[in-house]
């Protein structure tokens, strides 16, 4: 296996943006990525289950995504599970210019879904030392790497001390089977625990115009220079509705209201790596324009007013 390295020079092709278009974040102080990045949750079956209908679509898409400028690639073991993993290695391998982002912390016991009263079907938290180590072993051989460029906690588990299963990732990273460790959904105070244990380099949470309740968390990313990945970016809430600021900054710039959404993100914190996910190779090739697109400071203040 050979480990996936950070960017040093990117490939060359003429369907790429111009670095100084897509803009860069410098991921643990050394690994270079453009802020634009692709989910690969959806690249899997429905619920997040088993294989995809057309697993050479997904594959042609993952390519697609590189074609176009991307250069971080998230997943997760449980995405599948296994399969979204399986899928990067089978398009990307051996991922030169890219960095390949996974997470552990989930185990799967059937397609996603809710319960009448809300409650989340088919994810089971597991942030166990011994399930994080034998996860963490797992996505090194799905991916095909003797180190991953980045991994992540995938969420906090309740009934797991933080400081057991971030020290159970410290440990991996001492091995040299991990090079930068993020945390996912988690709280100021629990960043906090996380950073006294290891170096923390991102951390990814629920970020975008219909949801800025993060925002403590943000500007604590930014004050340590920790990269800050925001799901589900494209969504707007109201804001895209007709007469929305999002519809209304939209109709000026000739785009949609998802690419002014991650274009608003972008602008929002040099800190911002957002990584919509798709499996449609239009609206991946939309997502990516949205790099390209230029709100003034009127229009990024006036759409954070409107979000409130």
């Amino acid at each position: 296996m050979t480990p996936s390295r950070p960017i040093t020079s990117s490939p060359s092709t003429s369907a790429r943006p111009s670095t100084d278009a897509m803009t860069t974040f410098t991921i643990g102080g050394e690994t270079v990525v453009r802020r634009l990045g692709f989910g690969a949750m959806r690249i899997t079956g429905e619920g997040t289950w088993g294989p995809p209908t057309d697993p050479g679509a997904a594959v042609a898409l993952l390519r697609h995504a590189v074609e176009l400028g991307v250069e971080l690639i998230d997943t997760a073991d449980a995405y599948g599970p296994n399969v979204s993993e399986e899928l990067i290695a089978a398009a990307l391998y051996p991922y030169d210019g890219l960095v390949i982002a996974t997470k552990g912390g989930y185990e799967r016991t059937g397609p996603s879904g809710r319960s009448d009263d809300g409650e989340l079907l088919g994810w089971s938290l597991n942030g166990r030392p011994e399930h994080l180590r034998a996860a963490c072993e797992g996505s090194l051989r799905r991916l095909k790497v003797d180190r991953i460029d980045l991994y992540q906690l995938h969420w906090p588990d309740p009934d797991v001390p933080l400081e057991e299963s971030i020290g159970a990732i410290a440990e991996l990273r001492q091995e040299g089977k991990i090079l930068h460790v993020g945390v996912c959904n988690v709280t100021v105070e629990q960043l906090a625990v996380a950073r006294s244990v290891v170096e923390i380099a991102t951390v990814q949470s629920p970020f975008n115009l219909a949801d800025t309740s993060r925002a403590d968390l943000l500007a604590e990313c930014e004050a340590h220079g920790i990269g800050f990945i925001p799901y589900r970016p494209l969504q707007g809430g109201k804001l895209a509705d007709a007469g929305g600021a999002l519809a209304a900054a939209a109709k000026r710039h000739d785009a949609t209201p998802g690419q002014v959404a991650l274009a608003w993100l972008l602008a929002r914190s040099p800190a911002i790596l957002p990584i919509p996910g798709t499996a449609s190779a239009a609206h991946l090739e939309e997502n990516i324009a949205a790099a390209s697109l230029c709100l003034d400071d009127n229009e990024v203040l006036a759409i954070a007013s409107a979000a409130g």
